[in-house]
């Protein structure tokens, strides 16, 4: 017995030396040239990890993984949705400013025109304002470093004016009439970003609030501006969620609490590792007595849908306008180490009938995002009845009406896409941004005298004097646009109240802009005679039937104008 074991103590060793011998040679020959046949992974493992320690590893070149992780990243979730993204460290601040309402800064808007920063408006209460800098100056030195007449690379700029609150910056700044440069040391602070462009009455009784996204700080923004609209005489109100591509719901659901008396469904989201969430509204709202109207667009989605949604389902008021974007799927938000960010869609948002918003995609598929495009194409914006529903996408709101779903909002009223008074010419100079180069370059040109305006009708009485379309079409030439009278006459009235409009806000900001803009408004004129029991049908006048993607643009300067010389801000 002893011998047996003293026999098999020495024989295993020797076969097992034999058969790990035996294997070292067969994977020798199986991985000649070091080529390795197969990766493998623990199933309990991420594939994905492991490949990428691979590459880390074995690779032929040295590699930077941080720059491989982050291109693998948005190539992974482009083909969940279209809303799923990722949002890298470099650009999370600068996305993440407008929902947050306010970033730091020294409190200038800015023009980057002729190779020289110029400052349009010191933002109010900013700290560049109180040190006295003002509209105009031109920003020749930042800490030092010549940033005029060098081809300053414009995206510079913020990050030198840019930083956090606390912290100093020096600038130098020629001003007209001043032979040196003065010098300013300013303390960056908090600059809030608002989220309410405007607020005023267009006639005696009606009360308009135009929201641009919803952020932190649109809710209180909406019940200071709807305080001040009942003191100046507010019943009824338009709300302006044109162009309005959303934010945070948070702020949609408390607003729409403010127009729904009792306890009442406002939304509800869904998915599949999410189980259904109720948001209710309260009792006792800020605007349970006025009578609302929701005006929307192609470019309203996600938290405006929400809104307006709520609004159209329980029947408290009345949608205008055209179908909405169709972006209806919530995203989560995490945080890395490195201050980039995922954005992850986890459910669904439903309106009160049980409408899903969001249209339909097919995941990783480009085309979704040519879908306005697509839909101008198709005639949708032109008249109601191109949009064809299935008696499935029939919903009923808490009335018994009948809603649509299949993406987006319908309006209860459709107003088609205004191109009247468009022009080749008018096209022309909007594509080259000569209105609102045109519109800096003449409040500048009379900055003296605009300083002291303060209110709407001092600007009227200010631009009354000037003949501004005679004035603008000398610009054009000069800029490469030649003169077409005809042309000119049919967009007339649009030319000369959109020089008005963007002169004024480069005076005393939007409170100058609305009010002109309105004449060319007319989603809004009808939201108004609307009100004013007025009949709003009407059917649309073309000036060219077969208009272009880039007439349509154009168009949009009507209702939704950007600011492109004064967005800008530091």
């Amino acid at each position: 017995m002893q011998y047996e074991n003293r026999k098999r103590d020495i024989i295993y060793p020797i076969i097992l030396g034999v058969v790990l011998i035996v294997g070292i040679v067969i994977g020798f020959k199986l991985n000649k040239g070091n080529v390795r046949t197969s990766l493998l992974v623990n199933p309990k493992t991420d594939k994905l990890t492991s490949v990428l320690k691979y590459i880390e590893d074995d690779y032929v070149d040295t590699i930077r993984m941080e720059k491989l992780v982050e291109q693998a990243l948005p190539a992974v979730l482009k083909n969940l949705d279209p809303h799923s993204i990722y949002i890298p460290a470099s650009e999370f601040q600068s996305l993440n400013e407008p929902l947050e309402g306010g970033f730091d800064g020294i409190g200038v808007q800015y023009n980057v025109t002729k190779d020289t920063v110029v400052v349009v408006n010191p933002i109010k209460g900013g700290p560049s304002e109180r040190l006295g800098v003002l509209a105009g100056d031109r920003i020749i030195k930042i800490n030092g470093r010549i940033v005029a007449g060098v081809k300053f690379p414009q995206d510079s700029v913020p990050k030198l004016l840019k930083g956090p609150t606390g912290t100093k910056v020096k600038i130098g700044v020629k001003r007209n009439g001043v032979n040196e440069l003065i010098d300013f040391e300013i303390t960056r602070a908090k600059i809030p970003i608002y989220s309410i462009d405007v607020s005023y009455m267009p006639t005696n009784d009606i009360g308009y609030i135009k929201i641009t996204t919803f952020a932190k700080t649109t809710y209180h923004e909406f019940l200071k501006a709807v305080i001040k609209l009942k003191g100046m005489g507010m019943k009824k109100l338009i709300l302006d969620l044109r162009g309005n591509s959303g934010g945070y719901m948070d702020a949609a659901t408390d607003i729409a609490d403010e127009f729904l008396d009792s306890t009442k469904l406002i939304v509800y989201t869904q998915g599949k590792s999410r189980s259904r969430q109720n948001i209710f509204s309260n009792p006792g709202g800020e605007c349970v007595k006025e009578k609302v109207i929701i005006l929307i667009d192609e470019f309203s989605a996600s938290a405006s849908e929400i809104l307006a949604g709520a609004i159209q389902d329980n029947d408290r008021g009345t949608i205008i306008g055209r179908r909405s974007f169709g972006k209806g799927l919530v995203q989560e938000q995490v945080f890395f180490k490195d201050g980039s960010a995922l954005r992850l869609t986890t459910a669904r948002y439903y309106t009160p009938s049980g409408r899903s918003i969001q249209k339909h995609y097919n995941p990783g598929d480009d085309e979704y995002f040519n879908d306005i495009s697509n839909r101008f194409r198709h005639g949708e914006f032109q008249q109601a009845d191109s949009i064809k529903f299935a008696d499935s996408l029939k919903f009923h709101t808490v009335g018994g009406r009948i809603v649509y779903g299949g993406g987006g909002i319908m309006p209860d009223i459709f107003i088609p896409m205004d191109t009247t008074g468009i022009s080749p010419y008018l096209t022309k100079v909007a594509n080259r941004n000569l209105i609102y180069r045109f519109a800096f370059e003449f409040t500048d040109k009379h900055r003296n005298e605009v300083r002291s305006i303060k209110d709407f009708e001092s600007v009227k009485k200010f631009l009354s004097s000037f003949d501004l379309l005679k004035e603008f079409i000398a610009y054009a030439q000069k800029n490469g646009i030649q003169p077409n009278v005809k042309q000119i006459d049919h967009s007339k009235f649009i030319l000369e109240t959109q020089l008005k409009a963007v002169i004024a806000r480069n005076i005393i900001d939007n409170d100058g802009f609305y009010p002109y803009i309105l004449e060319v408004d007319e989603t809004l004129q009808k939201a108004i005679d609307y009100f004013s029991k007025k009949d709003i049908s009407g059917k649309l006048s073309l000036f060219n039937p077969k208009i272009s993607i880039e007439n349509w643009v154009c168009s949009q300067l009507k209702i939704h104008p950007k600011k492109p010389l004064i967005a800008l801000s530091a």
